[in-house]
């Protein structure tokens, strides 16, 4: 077998030596044989490979919380803000504070909870007039997610100094979400509360 081959190769050569090319046109040839055998490599290649996917980025949306801005605002209502908001952005998505509204008894800065309402204490309204009869105070229990400090002073057992430490706790943490809260107060124990819990609501 080995003989075949080499006497298959020697006329090969015979032949190709026959033909009479230069030694520029054989290199001529060898290099158009070369380009033939990369091309048919690369065609052969790039049949057989499959893409390679792109992975597409998930955008999720930022996580929210809701909030109920009620009072002295322009736009009350229930709103989905971004989670870590300030309350400030709060009274902004409500539209802002109606004109004459206090804020000074709400942390602006403080970051809003989910759930959680607040609320803007109004301008005041009740201008004297002559001849007119004020209305009486009204009677029931306070909200004391809005009272005064005045209103929290007026409470049975509660006098000025834990009055200012309900309202700024409240300034603090916001809103209670139930009238035991109020025994997280320093001053207010169990018996304190029990005197007071039917005068007070949220």
């Amino acid at each position: 077998m080995d003989e075949f081959f080499l006497d298959l190769r020697e006329r090969a050569r015979e032949w190709f030596d026959g033909l009479n090319f230069t030694r520029t046109q054989q290199l001529g040839l060898g290099l158009v044989a070369l380009l033939v055998c990369v091309g048919s490599f690369a065609l052969v290649s790039r049949g057989t490979s499959e893409p390679v996917p792109i992975p597409v980025p998930v955008i999720l949306p930022p996580p929210e919380v809701t909030v109920d801005v009620a009072g002295g605002v322009k736009r009350p209502g229930v709103y989905a803000i971004p989670a870590q908001s300030r309350v400030i952005d709060a009274i902004k998505a409500a539209g802002g504070a109606k004109s004459g509204a206090d804020t000074s008894d709400i942390n602006l800065a403080r970051v809003v909870k989910d759930g959680e309402q607040i609320y803007v204490t109004p301008a005041l309204t009740n201008v004297s007039q002559p001849n007119v009869i004020a209305p009486r105070a009204v009677s029931g229990p306070i909200n004391i997610n809005r009272a005064t400090l005045a209103q929290f002073d007026s409470l049975p057992g509660i006098g000025p100094v834990i009055a200012a430490r309900i309202f700024e706790y409240r300034k603090v943490n916001g809103s209670f979400a139930a009238i035991e809260d109020l025994q997280k107060i320093s001053g207010i124990g169990s018996a304190k509360f029990a005197g007071l819990k039917a005068k007070v609501r949220v």
